[in-house]
């Protein structure tokens, strides 16, 4: 398992009575779970116990191409179900699964130069019709669910949205205000000097996440998978991600 979140903790003292806090700050970095979280349960519960470890309001910082869309859908709903508030701010991008994770926030924030982007969910599969059918009916069914987290936060209409994810909309922060994905843009003064930044690689593989989904899928139904090296990767059959399917409902 390779961790693509940290926690930091902070003693903030409030000059009016002198009472001290706890900031909470967690970090997301780089690809979200290049090791897919599909059939894992061991990491998502990691995740929950660091995450209900404490108490109080947090702060999640996004710096994020994308990645599994399980786990973003797990995040999700960790952070809609936590009982704080949470602050999402975006200091360089929130693309694909890492936009659905920002949706949790109660407030969204993104800095001047920061982008976000959103487009319709993507598998692989082979088979016959049949099988492709159902791979069709299952992408539909995980673009409704995103859908969801982006119409809760933005108000938009499903059928704007659904345009907006056919097209792979791109998003400064100004547009990301405009159409509600963020609610404010970050001020100078909203990013402490002495808060110490993950190091964060920005280079995302489609192949590298897609084989490790389908390396779980593959143990699922215990078939040997093929490994991908280009951006057209030979599929599984899609039976067995039905199973996890009401992991993305939100």
């Amino acid at each position: 398992m390779k961790k693509f979140w940290k926690w930091t903790n902070r003693t903030v003292t409030n000059q009016e009575n002198q009472t001290e806090t706890v900031e909470r700050t967690l970090f997301l970095n780089g690809t979200i779970a290049e090791e897919s979280w599909f059939d894992d349960d061991i990491t998502p519960q990691l995740f929950k116990e660091e995450l209900m470890a404490g108490s109080g309001d947090i702060t999640v910082w996004i710096n994020s191409p994308g990645g599994d869309c399980v786990a973003a859908a797990q995040i999700y709903n960790m952070l809609m179900d936590y009982k704080g508030n949470v602050t999402v701010k975006i200091d360089g991008i929130a693309a694909s699964a890492a936009s659905v994770i920002a949706m949790a926030g109660t407030k969204v924030l993104v800095s001047p130069v920061s982008m976000m982007m959103i487009h319709n969910p993507m598998t692989v599969a082979m088979g016959d019709t049949a099988e492709m059918q159902k791979a069709i009916e299952m992408l539909g069914s995980v673009k409704d669910s995103i859908i969801n987290a982006y119409e809760i936060k933005t108000g938009l209409s499903r059928t704007r949205l659904s345009h907006l994810m056919d097209a792979e909309t791109w998003m400064d922060a100004g547009k990301a205000v405009e159409l509600g994905f963020a609610d404010e843009v970050l001020k100078r003064s909203e990013v402490p000097e002495d808060m110490e930044t993950p190091a964060v690689s920005m280079l995302y593989s489609k192949a590298a996440v897609v084989n490790s989904l389908m390396d779980k899928i593959a143990a699922k139904c215990k078939t040997n998978p093929k490994k991908t090296e280009d951006p057209k990767p030979q599929g599984r059959s899609v039976d067995s991600l039905y199973e996890r399917l009401n992991l993305m409902k939100f």
